[in-house]
């Protein structure tokens, strides 16, 4: 595929995110264009302030988890001739200063993933978390058997064509380990690039038990 073939846009998967979506897609369209928001049935105002800063808005009428707004807004970007997507958190704890980084890693030959790395400069993660991903991020690699740094990213780029995209089967947060392992077992190159580690007053919406079952259910069906 020549340069002049590749179109990239940005997938935010968001879910109660009216105070920050518009900051974020403001920052995005700085580096690409087109924004694909997928509003993962939120009762607040995420589809007007992401209508309102210039985003394209897709809409779940009930809400069906992180993993499913992904390859809605995936899907969507396929169909629009899109051939790589770049993948953001919508509550601002990652920087749009780094999409530049994810296009020059996506062009590199063979890339399926290219993953956001905060351990490169893990100052100000909670020490739980950094522990809990670490923890990991290590199992995910051993499974995936290649480097997997920080699995639990959600910083990342695709490349739309890979099938894993859409045929894996998880729909929450443990749908991003699944894709990480089919694309590693399909023989697909996963690279990194380092990304900041900024966290601010924004809740994660990981529930830790049901999201960990759900975790663990991914690895015994894999």
């Amino acid at each position: 595929m020549s340069e002049a073939d590749v179109r990239i846009a940005v997938v935010l998967p968001a879910y109660r995110e009216e105070a920050r979506i518009a900051e974020v897609i403001r920052g995005c369209r700085v580096h690409l264009a087109t924004v694909m928001v997928v509003d993962d049935c939120s009762p607040d105002a995420t589809s007007a302030r992401a209508q309102e800063a210039g985003a394209r808005v897709i809409r779940h009428e009930v809400n069906r988890g992180k993993g499913a707004a992904l390859k809605t807004g995936f899907a969507a970007l396929k169909q629009l001739g899109f051939t790589h997507a770049i993948a953001l958190d919508a509550d601002g704890q990652h920087d749009p200063e780094r999409i530049p980084a994810f296009m020059v890693a996506l062009a590199e030959p063979g890339v399926e993933i290219v993953l956001g790395n905060r351990f490169a400069n893990p100052k100000g993660m909670p020490l739980l978390r950094r522990t809990v991903n670490a923890l990991m991020s290590w199992l995910i690699t051993r499974i995936c058997r290649c480097p997997i740094p920080d699995s639990q990213c959600g910083y990342r780029g695709v490349r739309l064509a890979n099938p894993v995209l859409l045929g894996a089967v998880a729909d929450h947060f443990e749908y991003e380990s699944e894709v990480l392992i089919l694309t590693a077992r399909a023989g697909g190159k996963i690279s990194s690039v380092a990304v900041p580690t900024t966290y601010g007053e924004e809740r994660s919406k990981i529930r830790p038990v049901q999201d960990t079952l759900r975790f663990f259910k991914l690895l015994r069906r894999l």
